[in-house]
């Protein structure tokens, strides 16, 4: 029994061993994959018109790929969450109170900027707001990362991005061939999207502009170039100058509308108004009724630059965030009829108050940014969950008031 026993230990003692080994093994397996997948790249790359000085150099520092990249892939499910919780997280007082000091201290760009490109400053810093949060995640290094190294991650090892990951790595290369911007300032987010306004390096070929006249276009570093950049994309994709993106509407009660297009005279004809109860602005306009929060929240008439706003981001919330933003930032005001919530909203410092709170407690462990994610609902859930609340997450002033009585 004994040298049975002990066999059995030297066993799975060679078992544990050779497993080891082999998990020990499995990081250099990979990476050496992936360093052949580099090789092959190289060719295909040149094919494209990429130096070899330029890939090599690109590549460089690449020699694994970014395991945070693919977790951040896989963690991409369709946004399902409520439409206000969308709009919440984005038009709020804090986005518009920088993005009119940022119309101050940028006057000079924008007016330039609207003079060539005929494209309104506030939509433009609501798309900044948008996108880097007036470049603000430019600075945290847990978000942007090397372009290079995050495409070839998805080229590599994403087989549902990898088509899409080849061609922005190869717009990527070129970018860098043509002096823009060096490798290690080439940095973007786990997807590649680059700079204050977070083009994709295809759009960034596309439309990148030199506004600032020092011979690059940098969209990571000057602001003017990446305001310029995004109102070329706009202009080059039928912006119409001098025009709104669209209306709040109010809708007559018991009646059902079409689904097409009409022109504003039309819609007015069979009742609909705005609901600030100004006139439209051009009663021959072609416009499409737009009800995201269904008839028990705010409506919308939108026109032509608002599906121009989609060529930015193909989303009808990211388009109408974009324009209700830019309205606030301009000062034309809020919606006069809100997001149907099922609980008291909150201001952004009440949001911010609710996430340190909850953090004293020991429910979050994030940022006091007033942005209300994943983990802010799961927090809020705990303790509701604790105190004999509905735990149904949102960020309500019922569930700030329970918190500031403990």
């Amino acid at each position: 029994m004994l040298v049975l026993r002990s066999a059995a230990r030297l066993a799975a003692a060679a078992a544990a061993i050779s497993l080891g080994l082999l998990l020990a093994a499995a990081p250099a397996l990979a990476d050496a994959g992936f360093e052949r997948w580099i090789q092959g790249f190289r060719g295909t790359a040149a094919k494209s018109g990429v130096s070899g000085a330029t890939f090599d150099r690109a590549f460089r520092n690449v020699t694994e790929i970014d395991p945070e990249v693919l977790e951040k892939a896989r963690a991409q499910p369709e946004f399902t969450a409520p439409v206000w919780d969308y709009f919440d997280n984005r038009v709020h007082e804090n986005a518009v109170g920088v993005g009119r000091a940022m119309a101050r201290k940028y006057k000079a760009t924008l007016d330039g900027i609207e003079s060539r490109y005929g494209v309104d400053r506030h939509i433009l810093l609501a798309i900044w707001s948008m996108e880097s949060n007036y470049g603000e995640i430019l600075k945290n290094d847990k978000v942007m990362r090397s372009v290079v190294r995050s495409l070839a991650t998805l080229a590599y090892a994403d087989k549902r991005r990898a088509k899409f990951a080849r061609t922005q790595l190869i717009a990527a290369l070129k970018i860098l061939q043509s002096g823009d911007i060096d490798e290690r300032h080439l940095t973007g987010s786990w997807a590649g999207a680059m700079g204050h306004t977070q083009f994709i390096p295809t759009s960034y070929i596309a439309y990148a502009v030199d506004a600032d006249g020092n011979g690059r276009r940098d969209i990571w570093n000057s602001v003017p170039d990446a305001l310029a950049t995004a109102a070329n994309l706009l202009r080059k994709n039928g912006w119409q100058s001098g025009r709104t993106w669209g209306y709040e509407v109010k809708l007559p009660e018991g009646r059902k509308f079409p689904a097409g297009s009409m022109s504003l005279s039309k819609w007015q004809s069979i009742g609909v108004t705005r609901a600030s109860g100004k006139p439209f602005g051009n009663g021959r306009e072609s416009a499409t009724l737009k009800v995201p929060d269904g008839r028990g929240g705010p409506a919308f008439l939108i026109i032509k630059n608002f599906s121009v706003l989609k060529r930015y981001n193909n989303a009808d919330k990211y388009a109408l965030a974009v324009g209700l933003l830019a309205d606030e930032i301009a000062g034309y005001g809020g919606l006069v009829r809100d997001w149907d919530r099922p609980f008291t909203k909150l201001t952004f410092e009440e949001r911010q108050e609710l996430q340190e709170r909850l953090s004293t407690y020991g429910y979050y462990d994030g940022k006091f940014d007033g942005k209300i994610g994943a983990g802010s609902r799961s927090a809020i859930k705990a303790f509701q969950a604790a105190a004999g609340l509905s735990p149904d997450g949102h960020p309500s002033m019922e569930v700030l008031s329970r918190l500031r009585k403990r």
